[in-house]
């Protein structure tokens, strides 16, 4: 066997578990309302996300540490990349989409944030100039038709056009726009440094934007009185920082490496199939046969999409 097919056989494996990492990261991500829960009644929405971070920095500091010669030469355009990153996908599209549902239509909401995958792609494309394969839009298709049919079912998710113009529907477009380019960004800044580098400086960057967030903020802070129920407090606050939190990323990174970012935005729609699963099992809210088709859907155009992704490296 030559030295070239070896190579590209490499390449191909590499590629392929890199896509389904990604699945794993994204599919994460859909474990956190299990601690988010009980942190609600305790902290606010930056209060939760300001302390996940700090968790989280006492191990990507030590990383950063060990990777610092990655810091160093870092031009201006990298330096946007992680800032767009950190601030723009961890913090700023958080509070965009959590105050679109705070004040509009939930429906419109979250069917404009099913838009990220195409601002991904779109930027992508612009930014990275990826090459799209054979027949991408149709897989790209079925998966947002899946994505719905878990969101909506076969109902209208909305009454009226003029729902979708008014402020909550910009304020959802906005966080779809910062998700799908950090996808990209991420993406590109793994060009050039580990992907535990770039998870670390994701959480290390935005804390002092989160700081700032939480000291306008201006809310108390405050544990449970029983010694038992801020222990409970506590430990999920921890597993929320470092599952859905820092091992997440990590598989995303990772994922993302050898994966281009118009492919891992369908592997990120891992997502809502683990949060349908969550629902069910924790909440008991069943699946219905709908969810159901719309899981096979996605699963079905993630395995296509990573097929073909194996074939084209291999040929």
């Amino acid at each position: 066997m030559s030295n070239h097919t070896e190579a590209s056989m490499s390449k191909s494996r590499s590629s392929h578990s890199g896509f389904w990492l990604v699945v794993i990261g994204a599919a994460l991500w859909g474990v956190d309302p299990l601690f988010r829960v009980l942190l609600l009644d305790t902290f606010t929405s930056s209060q939760i996300v300001l302390l996940e971070h700090i968790i989280i920095m006492a191990i990507a500091l030590p990383v950063l540490w060990r990777n610092r010669q990655e810091l160093q030469g870092l031009k201006l355009r990298h330096i946007g990349a992680l800032l767009f990153i950190s601030w723009g996908g961890s913090a700023l599209a958080t509070i965009l989409f959590t105050q679109g549902l705070a004040g509009g239509n939930l429906n419109a909401v979250l069917l404009l944030q099913k838009l990220q995958p195409i601002f991904a792609i779109i930027l992508a494309r612009i930014i990275l100039r990826e090459q799209l394969p054979k027949h991408f839009g149709f897989w790209f298709v079925l998966a947002l038709f899946g994505t719905y049919l878990l969101t909506f079912g076969w109902s209208l998710p909305f009454a009226e056009v003029n729902e979708f113009i008014q402020i909550s529907s910009l304020l959802s477009i906005g966080a779809a726009v910062l998700w799908g380019g950090s996808t990209v960004m991420g993406s590109y800044m793994l060009k050039t440094m580990k992907y535990e580098t770039v998870t670390s400086l994701r959480f290390v960057l935005a804390l002092p934007l989160l700081l700032g967030l939480t000291i306008w903020e201006g809310d108390a802070w405050s544990l449970p009185a029983s010694t038992g129920q801020s222990a409970l407090v506590i430990l999920n606050l921890v597993l929320q920082a470092l599952l859905p939190g820092l091992l997440s990323l990590l598989f995303y990174y990772k994922g993302l490496s050898t994966t281009k970012a118009s492919y891992a935005t369908l592997a990120e729609l891992s997502f809502p199939m683990v949060g349908v699963i969550v629902n069910w099992v924790a909440f008991q809210q069943i699946a219905t046969l709908t969810q159901i088709m719309g899981f096979v859907f996605i699963w079905f155009t993630l395995f296509m999409i990573s097929r073909q992704k194996e074939d084209v490296l291999a040929a």
